[in-house]
């Protein structure tokens, strides 16, 4: 039987998870703004169902955020059947805070905020790429195609961003017959280009791992700490010093990016002499990390 959570939850699991909802929003409200900021006024088609509801609204003036909701209310049982129950409740989530958000700025905003088409495609691919960035990052989607690069994302290591890619190229395509215009066809595979570029940078930069070896002799103390304070595993390597040909230890971690600084601190602390060694890692899989998937 499916639980979302835990029996016992504690104060910080609920600010941890009040935490990721009001990213998501944050990521949801930076789309919205990119769209009709950017791309809806220029008439630049771009992708996914926000592509296509935009396409909508210039043959039929229904309002992009409702022919969001629409849509979207039916492919988010898909995500709800397959993806599982908390994925759901995200998903509908962020189809109605989205949808809400499109319809909003839409009726606030009725010119680009640059003169510039070519500078509203980038800067509306940038924002937009970025926000469903934030919201994947966070568990979420946005609905319409980000659905099945979600799926596709949970049982094959292909990056979203060129699954969307993929799935943008027919949606942009069809601008033409609306538009009749090859620079508006442009402009949209321009921008298609930059959200998936964007989308890549924002989930690299949540996933990437750093692989830190540590010389020193108090690795014993060093290990201890880094295990307390952050929570990571550690492997001591056998070593010898080449010149002094005297036996020692290495101590190697894997940790996330952005929990080297911490990590460095704590060396410093016991060792301010330890050699360390730092590289970037394209990929880690295992407890604590992300799982293999194939």
């Amino acid at each position: 039987m499916f639980r979302a959570f835990p029996l016992r939850t504690t104060k910080e699991d609920v600010l941890k998870e009040m935490r990721r909802w009001v990213i998501m929003t944050f990521g949801l409200f930076i789309n919205a703004f990119a769209w009709t900021a950017f791309l809806i006024p220029s008439k630049i088609i771009g992708g996914g169902l926000s592509g296509i509801s935009t396409l909508i609204y210039y043959m039929t003036d229904i309002p992009v955020g409702v022919v969001y909701l629409i849509i979207n209310i039916l492919l988010v049982f898909i995500a709800i059947r397959i993806l599982g129950a908390s994925f759901g409740v995200k998903t509908i989530f962020s189809v109605l805070v989205l949808g809400g958000f499109l319809s909003l700025l839409q009726g606030l905003i009725h010119e680009p905020l640059v003169d510039d088409i070519f500078l509203s495609a980038v800067l509306g691919g940038l924002l937009a790429g970025a926000g469903i960035g934030i919201v994947f990052n966070q568990g979420g989607s946005t609905g319409g195609t980000d659905i099945f690069a979600m799926i596709i994302n949970k049982y094959r290591n292909i990056s979203p961003g060129r699954i969307i890619l993929y799935f943008d190229i027919i949606i942009i395509s069809s601008s033409y017959f609306v538009f009749d215009s090859v620079e508006r066809l442009v402009y949209g595979f321009v921008t298609m280009a930059i959200v998936a570029w964007a989308i890549d940078m924002i989930m690299a930069g949540n996933r990437q791992s750093t692989q830190i070896f540590i010389f020193s002799k108090y690795y014993e103390e060093i290990s201890k700490e880094l295990n307390e304070h952050i929570n990571r595993g550690m492997t001591l390597l056998d070593a010898q010093g080449w010149y002094s040909r005297e036996p020692g230890k290495i101590v190697l971690v894997v940790t996330r990016k952005h929990e080297m600084p911490h990590v460095l601190r704590i060396i410093k602390s016991i060792d301010p002499d330890a050699f360390i060694s730092v590289a970037s890692v394209m990929g880690t899989y295992g407890k604590g990390f992300e799982n293999i998937r194939g």
